[in-house]
Order: C-alpha cells, then sequence, then structure tokens
C-alpha cells in the first residue's frame, strides 16, 4: 500500500511539472495567466513569477496588464526577493497611478524596504526607503487599516537608526584618544542621533553615553580648560538626572558628578 501510495504521488510530480514544462512553451497567453493565478493562490510563486514574467510585455497596456504586473510584484515578494518585488511596485505605481491596487502597492513598497532592511550594523539605505515610503503612505491613505501598521514600522525603523547612531558614539568613546580626541565625536554623534530621533528608545543609552564622552574629554583638556569642561558635566550630570532619576546607571553618573564638581570648583 506505501508502494502504491508513493508511486502516486511522484507520478503526480511529474505530471504537474510536466504540465508546468508545457506552460513555459505554451504561445497561449490566456492560458499562461489563468495558470500563474492558479500557483499564486496555491502560494507557489516561484512558478507563478517566471509566467508573469513572460506575460508583462505580452499584456502591456491591456486591461489584464494591471493585474500582471500586480501579481507579478506579490509573487516576488511572496519568494522574499524584496529588491525585485519593489521594482514592480514602482512600475506599478508610475504606469497605474490611480489603480485599483495602486494603495497595497504604496504600502507593500515601504513593507518590502522594511522586511529588506538589514542590521544596524550595515549599510541602512533600506531603512531609509522604508520610512520615506511608508510615511508617503501615512500622508495619503491617514485613514487606511494599514496606517496604524505603517506608524508602528516606522518608529521600529527610526530606532534602528538611531541604535545605529549609538553603535558609532560608542565607538568613537571606545576609541578615546586613538588618532585623536574621539571623545568630542562621541558627543557629536550621540547629540545629533538624539536631535534626529528624540522619540527613540535608545535615548537614555544615548543621553548617559553623552554624560561619560564629556566626562573623559574633560579629564584629559589642558588645565586652561578644565574648569569649563567639568562644569558643562555638571550640568550634564543634571539634565540626566532629572530625565531618568531611576537609571540603573545613577551610581556611576553619581560618581561622574563628584569628580566634576571638585575641578568645577577649583
Amino acid at each position: 500500500m506505501k508502494k502504491y501510495f508513493a508511486y502516486i504521488v511522484v507520478l503526480l510530480i511529474v505530471t504537474s511539472c510536466g504540465n508546468y514544462q508545457k506552460l513555459l512553451k505554451s504561445t497561449d497567453p490566456e492560458e499562461k495567466l489563468a495558470a500563474a493565478k492558479n500557483y499564486f493562490l496555491e502560494k507557489k510563486y516561484s512558478k507563478s513569477s517566471t509566467l508573469l514574467l513572460d506575460l508583462v510585455q505580452i499584456y502591456r497596456n491591456s486591461k489584464q496588464g494591471e493585474e500582471v504586473l500586480y501579481l507579478l510584484a506579490e509573487s516576488l515578494a511572496g519568494m522574499k526577493d524584496y529588491y525585485s518585488a519593489n521594482a514592480y511596485y514602482s512600475e506599478y505605481i508610475k504606469s497605474y497611478p490611480r489603480g485599483e491596487y495602486t494603495q497595497d502597492s504604496k504600502f507593500m513598497l515601504g513593507y518590502c524596504y522594511y522586511l529588506d532592511s538589514p542590521d544596524a550594523r550595515l549599510d541602512q539605505t533600506a531603512t531609509n526607503n522604508a520610512i520615506a515610503a511608508l510615511t508617503e503612505f501615512t500622508m495619503l491613505y491617514p485613514n487606511s487599516d494599514k496606517t496604524e501598521q505603517a506608524y508602528k514600522l516606522i518608529a521600529e525603523m527610526e530606532d534602528k537608526l538611531a541604535y545605529k547612531g549609538f553603535l558609532e558614539a560608542r565607538l568613537y568613546y571606545n576609541l578615546g584618544t586613538y588618532l585623536g580626541n574621539n571623545f568630542r565625536a562621541a558627543v557629536i554623534t550621540a547629540e545629533n542621533t538624539l536631535k534626529d530621533y528624540p522619540n527613540t528608545k535608545y535615548r537614555e543609552n544615548l543621553s548617559f553615553l553623552i554624560l561619560r564622552a564629556k566626562y573623559q574629554e574633560a579629564v584629559l583638556s589642558v588645565a586652561e580648560k578644565k574648569k569649563q569642561r567639568f562644569s558643562e558635566v555638571v550640568d550634564e550630570f543634571y539634565k540626566y538626572s532629572v530625565e531618568f532619576p531611576n537609571s540603573k546607571n545613577n551610581a556611576e553618573a553619581n560618581r561622574i558628578l563628584k569628580e566634576a564638581k571638585k575641578h568645577a570648583t577649583k
């Protein structure tokens, strides 16, 4: 019985593959389109996208062309080929600015960039593209059922960029005085990141790094600048402690304040 069942399965696979090969060679666009739709519904995105690629030019500027282009973009997204999917979502939006699937394509454009966004340590072009596309979507379709999701994705992407800024600032801090005053670079990078992303969940990390970097810079300053820079450290401490009164870094922050006050009052 098991052998018989296995034979049936193999036969179905072979038949299916044979039908697909015939479709690839078919010169009947309607047959190909119908098959592509079935493959898409079955989530066989590789097969649907291959057939749809053959149909894009054939149906261009026709009634079916809009659906072909959209289904191709959807199939590529289903395959997790987000770069190619976005190329066809963009083409759809350009070709059919008031099309049936324009709103969904605009959301998917941003969503695919979001899905293609890499680790914070890598180039963040896709992340910036995601924010831009999703922001445009929220402005164009404020009442869409996907607008709330778009806002959440934007916030997540902005946090990623803020984290990248934190990592860069921390790197400067860890470099210390290697080949220059990297503590100043740490302060500038962290401050700029907070300016760009004031509501980030990494706000406390960035703020504490600024305090630490300013303290280290003051310690290493020449004599005539020490008093002024330690005074800036004291100011930075109070700003930090007011915003984060229950910080886990309070012990180190208080130690920094104690040392800074010694020099600021000399």
